[in-house]
């Protein structure tokens, strides 16, 4: 490969001084094209490889920040949809204010009873914002319950479906008047002690009735959904759906009974 590498750049320098050999140049260079393009090809292959590794290496990297990038707007996209379904609510909340004869002012959950046997919450409001012992708590579709404690800066709701709970309502359609007591099930109350004479049926709506004087009148408790006869009992068996969404939301009225939107 040496002589022929040697022969072929003697017939390149001849070239320059006797034109006679541009024959013997077109023959040595058509000899020598093959060798030379051997001889590239390590180089192109390395190059090739190193091309390879570079363009994968890019590849990845770029792989990852797009990874990153979609993990960052899919964050922001939950809490785009989380906050939008809590202006919702609160929208429902403020608007259901406007048809409340009463003053009422809105306070902020912060947090749950942790406890299963205690439906219980924690509002950001206390006795700083006016707040006292047995005030009634709504949301935009109902009684949630009422002030059991209350502090400076916050102050503690009993649900209405608390075990420990029973509110006085009465039947909307009649006014006929029941004691709905909590099951520990934010989905559930009953109504015990109704004889099998009474006016009540399923898809009623019971409000309060004002007895006791903790509650206003008129407050949607919630709806009856069942009303069943036991021939061994000498009571129906009366379960009732709560009206306020016990379980979730946010925001909740404070109820001011007596008051007016001056306060």
């Amino acid at each position: 490969m040496l002589l022929i590498g040697v022969f072929s750049l003697a017939i390149l320098i001849a070239d320059f001084k006797f034109s006679a050999f541009s024959g013997l140049r077109d023959a040595g260079a058509t000899v020598a094209a093959p060798f030379y393009w051997v001889s590239q090809q390590p180089r192109n292959l390395w190059h090739g490889i190193d091309t390879y590794f570079s363009s994968r290496e890019h590849l990845l990297e770029e792989n990852e920040r797009l990874h990153g990038e979609a993990r960052v707007l899919r964050g922001k996209l939950q809490k785009l949809v989380s906050l939008t379904a809590q202006n919702v609510r609160l929208k429902e909340l403020l608007s259901s204010s406007t048809v409340v004869e009463d003053s009422v002012l809105v306070a902020e959950t912060i947090s749950v009873s942790p406890s299963p046997f205690q439906h219980q919450i924690t509002i950001d409001k206390g006795t700083q914002d006016g707040l006292y012992i047995g005030q009634a708590v709504i949301d935009a579709y109902g009684l949630v319950g009422q002030v059991i404690e209350v502090n400076s800066g916050s102050a503690r709701v009993i649900l209405i479906s608390d075990s420990r709970h029973a509110i006085p309502v009465q039947v909307n359609r009649n006014g006929v008047r029941a004691i709905a007591e909590g099951t520990g099930r934010a989905d559930t109350l009953l109504l015990p002690n109704m004889v099998e004479t009474t006016d009540i049926k399923a898809g009623d709506l019971l409000v309060s009735s004002g007895l006791g004087q903790r509650f206003p009148v008129g407050y949607p408790v919630g709806v009856v959904e069942s009303v069943e006869s036991d021939p061994g009992q000498a009571f129906l068996n009366i379960v009732v759906r709560p009206s306020a969404k016990l379980d979730r939301g946010r925001y909740v009225l404070l109820v001011f009974a007596g008051e007016r939107e001056g306060r």
